[in-house]
């Protein structure tokens, strides 16, 4: 008989449990709840379960329910207030002990100072401070350290239902969710119905539409911090989009369709644009191996009019209501490792935009590419390419780099050689379209040639450069130099007048030219023509780079008469029109049937190859006369240009001038220029030789 009574069930009620409980934003009185306990022993226990379950109606049970110290207003957490017999009230999240029963106005007080205004905001909602006993407890406590947990404060998490004790631990977890992207709720409504999946999913209630280019894409917004979310957008990156775009549009000229990659899609902003700006001339191919990403890309298609034709195994659903209107054109998405897709497949435009370094996939890429197709290859590790940190430099690019005044040109020709290699092992070379290095990125741009006497010649310009420790005077090492001869061919003689080693090798580093002049102009009219000005001013300056003056006219469609001092750089009207300007494209169209280009376009590639602007540049910061002003930089160019040098200013730094001249002419026309300016004056030069301006 005893057995069988301490297996009887003991049936306890919701309301002998606890009292003003409330159910969620009605401020009703649950039902009462039937617990069943099978053991005498767990009697004691009855009433904490049954506390726990009561904030949750039976008949959710396999539904999480956000709980009520999370409300949106105010308001909605004074709905919870119970009135007893006398007439007072208590208050819903703290225990009887620990705040006892008032009238109304104190109760509101207590609401508002204490739990509304420690509370963690977050999605329009007030995760207030809760101190009922929620929390589990340890279970090697003792009676009296239990009793002291009973009522300790926390917090209800919005997304997982976590509790946490301290506010600043509550604002970190909440973090950490949008870190990763973890932003559904996992609770129900507060009508305790459960919500519906496409209401609370992140592509609908987080994210933010960002237009660029006139093309517009969703975003969450977490997207600007790298590898905590999968679609990652960087603002700042809009000139190398822009860049790219502008090299792409001018290969337009050559042939078309074009079959183009962009291989890391991430929120396909810049395949969309080639696509919406270029229509029938490319066929786009966006890639991403994140499933995250491939659904922002699809959702952004759509929001661009643009059709998608899936290339992985999914359900595509191409229902987009009445409103979704004819597409303008079709981009195909595509979900694998970007290698694979490169190895299997051909493509005429290549643009690899890796977070961090891009050599894992130079081999890739260069194994498909068509002939006379381009690649453009952005690296984002400015750690590695800013001499940073060597031993990476060293590791991901095989160069040996130091700090100099003209690291960002080493940096772009570190890149181009890694770039040559790459392609020569697949025997094909390279000609250098573009290698800029903007704030924090540098991009280049190459057009693929085939085959092995290609490869020769492109591996022959990659060479190891002399670099002076005392004057920053530098010279690209010849084939075949001998030990002796190493300090022979610096311009300098700091060798002769100062013992030990002076000078180190750097490198190997591309020595070719990082600009072709022609192909600038055509990104500059592409740039006009479809209406995208902010990068037209970087294209002009890289014109009067290239071709090392300060002064050059150039022809751009529709365009006005008119002078940029800035870059010396003179625009004046076409002499052509439109039509007659692009007529050997046009005449093109529709008629390639290989992979091969015309006669044509291989004669204006000839016509394009231009003369090897100097190599790197002197800061006129770092070798201007101590003791006075540094000159006007303009002025100075044209006083270098009359002493009968090659002179431009260089996009790598603003107070830089690149020339064909030595560092020794260099100073020596500073000096000159200084003189002329200041009349009688003795100064004291850099190297620590007093110079006097008679």
């Amino acid at each position: 008989m005893a057995e069988q009574q301490e297996e009887k069930t003991v049936r306890v009620s919701q309301e002998d449990a606890k009292e003003n409980i409330k159910t969620e934003g009605n401020g009703v009185k649950s039902e009462p709840i039937m617990v069943e306990v099978t053991k005498e022993e767990d009697c004691n226990n009855v009433s904490d379960e049954s506390e726990s379950s009561l904030k949750k109606p039976a008949a959710s049970t396999n539904i999480k329910e956000r709980h009520f110290s999370i409300q949106a207003k105010l308001s909605d957490l004074k709905n919870l207030i119970d009135v007893n017999e006398s007439g007072k009230m208590s208050c819903p999240l703290c225990p009887e002990d620990k705040f006892k029963v008032c009238y109304i106005n104190k109760l509101h007080r207590h609401l508002q100072n204490l739990h509304w205004k420690v509370s963690v905001e977050f999605e329009g909602h007030r995760m207030c401070i809760c101190h009922l006993p929620c929390r589990q407890q340890k279970q090697n406590l003792t009676e009296d350290q239990a009793s002291n947990r009973l009522g300790i404060a926390h917090y209800h998490c919005i997304v997982c239902s976590a509790t946490i004790a301290r506010r600043t631990d509550m604002i970190s977890h909440i973090k950490r969710h949008v870190n990763k992207g973890d932003t559904k709720a996992s609770y129900t409504g507060g009508s305790g119905l459960p919500l519906d999946t496409d209401e609370v999913s992140v592509e609908q209630t987080r994210m933010k539409v960002i237009e660029e280019s006139n093309t517009n894409v969703k975003v969450l917004p977490n997207s600007g911090t790298p590898l905590k979310t999968d679609t990652f957008f960087n603002g700042k990156m809009k000139a190398n989009r822009q860049l790219v775009f502008c090299a792409l549009a001018a290969l337009t000229e050559e042939r078309t369709p074009l079959e183009c990659l962009d291989a890391f899609g991430a929120t396909g902003i810049m395949g969309l644009q080639w696509a919406q700006h270029l229509l029938e001339k490319v066929k786009v191919t966006i890639n991403d191996i994140s499933e995250a990403s491939v659904k922002v890309i699809c959702e952004n298609c759509h929001l661009n009019q643009i059709a998608v034709n899936v290339g992985y195994n999914a359900t595509q659903d191409d229902s987009r209501g009445e409103d979704f209107r004819k597409p303008l054109t079709t981009v195909e998405v595509t979900k694998t490792d970007a290698n694979v897709l490169l190895h299997m497949r051909a493509f005429d435009f290549v643009h690899l935009d890796p977070y961090g370094t891009a050599v894992n996939f130079l081999d890739a890429a260069f194994r498909n590419v068509r002939n006379l197709g381009i690649v453009s290859v952005t690296s984002t590790d400015i750690s590695s390419l800013y001499t940073k940190a060597p031993n990476v430099t060293l590791r991901h690019y095989g160069c040996v780099l130091v700090r100099t005044e003209y690291y960002k040109e080493l940096a772009a020709r570190m890149v181009v050689a890694a770039i040559a290699r790459a392609a020569a092992r697949c025997n094909k070379g390279i000609e250098v379209l573009l290698a800029v290095a903007l704030e924090h990125f540098v991009l280049v741009v190459v057009r693929v040639l085939r085959g092995s006497t290609q490869a020769d010649e492109s591996v022959k310009k990659i060479r190891r450069l002399l670099h002076c420790q005392w004057c920053e005077e530098r010279v690209f090492l010849k084939d075949g130099s001998m030990v002796e001869d190493l300090y022979r061919q610096l311009p300098c003689d700091c060798n002769r007048s100062m013992p030990g080693k002076t000078a180190v090798e750097l490198g190997p580093l591309w020595s070719g030219s990082l600009f072709n002049i022609g192909f600038l102009r055509r990104m500059m009219t592409k740039a006009a023509q479809h209406g995208i000005t902010e990068i037209q001013q970087v294209l002009k300056a890289l014109v009067c780079e290239a071709e090392c003056t300060i002064l050059k006219t150039v022809s751009t469609p529709g365009s006005g008469s008119q002078s940029c001092s800035e870059s010396g750089l003179a625009i004046v009207p076409s002499q052509k029109p439109d039509d007659v300007v692009n007529s050997e494209a046009s005449s093109q169209q529709g008629k390639r049937k290989t992979t091969e280009v015309s006669g044509t376009a291989v004669k204006r590639q000839k016509f394009e190859a231009s003369l090897e602007h100097p190599s790197f540049y002197y800061s006129i910061h770092r070798h201007s006369i101590r003791g006075m002003n540094m000159p006007k930089l303009n002025k100075f160019l044209q006083y270098l240009t009359e002493a009968g040098f090659r002179v431009s200013r260089t996009h790598f730094d603003p107070t830089g001038i690149r020339t064909d001249a030595t560092l020794g002419q260099f100073k020596s026309v500073l000096a000159e220029y200084t003189k002329s300016q200041t009349g009688n004056h003795t100064f004291t030069s850099d190297d620590g030789i007093d110079i006097e301006f008679v």
